[in-house]
């Protein structure tokens, strides 16, 4: 129920004369898409919007985004994108973006934890833990880019829309991006006094609080403020000690201003902090790897070191040692809209972040081989966006404006070895034992960009739109690792396995330089008001990057810790339709892309690294649809799908999978041209819907469903048959009520995620020695939450 509606009790009228730091609680619902009418309450921010259709919610409403850089309706934006209101989230109990898979087609989130995460669109993009490298999707929170993937790890909380354009969208948005964007808008403050409160309690010690509160200081200024705190026990039980780990504590706020002296003009400043202290990303045995001549490496190994292994599909790992992570992240943006004469509009975004990760890895195992392993990183960013936008209505409008990110990365690559570390990594006895070592890296980023795009009226019913960007960007880094500390004085072959493995190493200064065009052809046509069709040519470039840990650097070269740019050609052929009196919403398109020197994660069994690689050239064509229907009034359905065929055209230098790098005389290399690219499920489909109705005047009742399948997939970049995700479907559901009370509403409800309790893994990773490890998906948990909008 929106406070708009309502009188206001005396409470909320005292807002405007209180400090707005006294009001302080969780998370409020955007609009959802194909819901009833709900009109938001502020409009003066730049965030998307929803006008509504017929009031009884028996039509689908408009949604209002700013994809190209200025308000229209999504069904007019000759792009496939997926659209998803703050309300659906909260139907849907979508709190993370590592969930956001089950709700858009052509979508993977490949996650282990802060820094080891990873977002692709049509199987484009799966390149986790790449400190010195941009992700190939961009992500966006309140029109500000952010270069970490782990920057968005955090608890999605008021949101008032996200959406999720898929293809390359260089020429409007800050970053060089080749496979898509998902842009994150949040709630803007409100002149009108709202706010909600809102506690889950679920299984496994699963407890949620959030809320926000939301009004005017004065006539001309409004402030919003909103926090959560979550934490859980966790999902897996650890054999060693009997405690269970994949759980912990996220706590956040974000505080904004909003600043509207009159129409002509409006300022908004938000600032955010978000923290994490947890054992996220447990990874589980999921596979020992080959036998060859009758010996598993994997199994073989752990034997002789004495470790017990258990079954990960169990949900049971066996680790001697502390499983951790802490995040620490904050950061503040302005953003400024003037409404110039002749209804030309100038923003301005500027904004500067802070990310400080520090993980605590076990080896995997109950014995000591290793205390202690990982990456931290401590980055910073800053980004300055001006754009001008053109008025429209007339043959011709335009958005012209120019971007600069900057960044300062620093990361240490530590390594403590056990007593047993030789064996386990078959070196000479004496050249790891009980040694430490330390890497650090450094790299510095400055991204400048001019960017145009303009749209010709043709006729009434065709337009043509072209837009160009031009970006150059410079990076300057080193990488370093002292020489080794602790073991045994050794000579011989030991003395020259702990060389090559952590011996001191210096790279020098790495430099690049890079100038990445970026540009797009689009036609469209609407044969009437319900139908817009359209065909797009839309190239795309991403600069290289920097391996920031050593690898085999001190054999390959330090040319070798360089990565070459990454370059996609598009084609897009796609329908968008509104039928059945706006009771059906229809959309599907088809896309080819072709991406050269193809940026991913590569694992070397030899130095026990994960390392970056230009994989080539990949190609990912398929087809993809959106639907949404209202069959009766009260029932609103989502069904969505993709079928995405990702393969490498070249990979001709790949990294071999164990069942040939671990034969005898085995090559350094395999050809990987033809297979599957890793992560990318060839069919993926989703359903969701909500049925509500009234039971008396003041009480309404509502259940919720959904389904997610994804069709099986490359778990790891070498293709090994032993590390395949299966294919795997997903079922949540939920029941409420929700009523009046007063001048707000309360909502009680019961829900189930993972309803049949199915177990699958959302991504692989190699465990050396030929095996692998798994991330787990959430388990069946059920839980009952209960919120109050004021």
């Amino acid at each position: 129920m929106s406070p708009s509606h309502l009188a206001l009790p005396l409470p909320l009228r005292r807002i405007k004369r209180l400090p707005l730091a006294l009001f302080m609680a969780g998370c409020a619902t955007g609009s959802m898409a194909c819901a009833a009418d709900q009109t938001p309450a502020n409009d003066t921010a730049p965030a998307a919007k929803t006008t509504p259709a017929k009031a009884d919610g028996s039509q689908l409403k408009t949604v209002t985004v700013t994809a190209r850089r200025r308000e229209e309706s999504a069904q007019n934006v000759p792009t496939p994108m997926s659209v998803l209101s703050g309300q659906t989230l909260e139907t849907q109990r979508i709190y993370r973006i590592q969930d956001l898979q089950q709700l858009v087609p052509s979508v993977n989130v490949a996650y282990m934890h802060a820094r080891q995460s990873s977002v692709s669109i049509r199987g484009l993009g799966n390149n986790p833990a790449s400190d010195g490298l941009e992700g190939s999707v961009g992500l966006y929170i309140d029109n500000v880019y952010l270069g970490r993937p782990g920057m968005a790890v955090f608890d999605l909380m008021d949101i008032e829309q996200l959406d999720v354009l898929r293809g390359p969208q260089g020429t409007l948005f800050g970053k060089n991006t080749t496979a898509g964007v998902i842009n994150i808008t949040t709630r803007a403050p409100t002149f009108t006094p709202e706010g909600n409160i809102e506690t889950s309690v679920g299984e496994d010690g699963y407890f949620q609080t959030k809320g926000t509160i939301s009004g005017p200081l004065t006539d001309e200024l409004a402030g919003r403020f909103s926090a959560y705190r979550t934490r859980s026990d966790g999902d897996i039980k650890n054999e060693f000690d009997g405690n269970k780990l994949n759980g912990g504590a996220r706590e956040g706020f974000r505080g904004q201003l909003l600043y509207k002296p009159n129409e002509d003009f409006n300022l908004r400043w938000i600032g955010d902090y978000n923290e994490e202290d947890s054992s996220a990303g447990t990874r589980t045995l999921f596979s020992t790897g080959p036998t060859i001549n009758g010996v598993n490496r994997f199994e073989a190994r752990a034997a002789a070191v004495g470790a017990t292994l258990v079954d990960g599909s169990h949900r049971k790992v066996n680790l001697d040692s502390q499983q951790a992570v802490t995040v620490f992240q904050g950061g503040t943006s302005v953003e400024a809209n003037w409404t110039l004469p002749s209804d030309f509009t100038l923003t301005s975004v500027s904004s500067y972040r802070w990310w400080d990760f520090t993980p605590r890895n076990d080896d995997g195992l109950d014995v000591p081989v290793a205390y202690n392993a990982g990456v931290s990183v401590k980055d910073k960013q800053w980004s300055q966006e001006f754009r001008l936008a053109s008025p429209t209505g007339g043959d011709f409008d335009y958005v012209v404006g120019a971007y600069y990110f900057g960044s300062d990365l620093d990361n240490k690559s530590f390594n403590l070895y056990g007593p047993k570390a030789d064996i386990w990594n078959g070196t000479p006895a004496g050249a790891l034992d009980n040694v430490s070592t330390l890497g650090k890296g450094h790299i510095e980023t400055n991204s400048f960009a001019l960017f145009a795009q303009g749209t010709w009226h043709l006729t009434p019913q065709l337009d043509f739109t072209a837009g160009l960007r031009g970006t150059y960007e410079e990076k300057s880094a080193w990488v370093t690792r002292d020489a080794p500390v602790g073991g045994a004085s050794v000579t011989g072959a030991a003395a020259i396995a702990r060389q090559a493995r952590v011996g001191a190493y210096d790279s020098g200064d790495l430099n690049q330089y890079s100038t990445s065009p970026s540009g797009l052809l689009n036609l469209s046509y609407h044969f009437n008001d319900n139908l817009l069709g359209y065909a797009t040519l839309s190239h795309g470039e991403k600069s290289g990057g920097v391996n920031l840990t050593v690898g085999s650097a001190p054999t390959a070269g330090a040319d070798s810790l360089l990565i070459g740019a990454e370059r996609a050609n598009n084609l897009e052929l796609g329908l968008k339709s509104t039928l059945w009196d706006r009771r059906l919403q229809l959309n599907a398109n088809l896309f080819w892309t072709q991406v050269n020197g193809y940026q991913t994660t590569a694992y070397d069994d030899s130095t026990r690294a994960q390392y970056l690689t230009n994989a080539g050239s990949v190609r990912s064509r398929g087809a993809e649809f959106e639907s949404t229907l209202i069959p009766i009034r009260g029932l609103t359905l989502n069904i969505n799908g993709s079928y995405n065929d990702v393969r490498y055209l070249s990979y001709k230098d790949a990294p071999c999978p164990p069942e040939i790098s671990l034969q005898p005389g085995a090559p350094a290399s395999c050809d990987l041209s033809g297979h599957q690219v890793v992560g990318a499920s060839k069919w993926i489909a989703n359903a969701n819907g909500e049925y509500k109705w009234n039971l008396t005047d003041s009480l309404e009742e509502y259940v919720t469903a959904s389904y997610a399948f994804r069709s099986k997939a490359v778990g790891t970049v070498e293709d090994s048959d032993y590390a395949q995700i299966p294919s795997y479907a997903v079922v949540n559901l939920s029941t409420g009520l929700r009523g009046d009370f007063h001048q707000g509403q309360w909502d009680v409800s019961l829900w189930l995620k993972n309803a049949f309790d199915k177990t699958y893994y959302t991504t692989l990773w190699s465990a050396g020695n030929g095996g692998y490890e798994g991330l787990l998906g959430t388990p069946r948990t059920l839980g009952v939450t209960g919120r109050y909008d004021f």
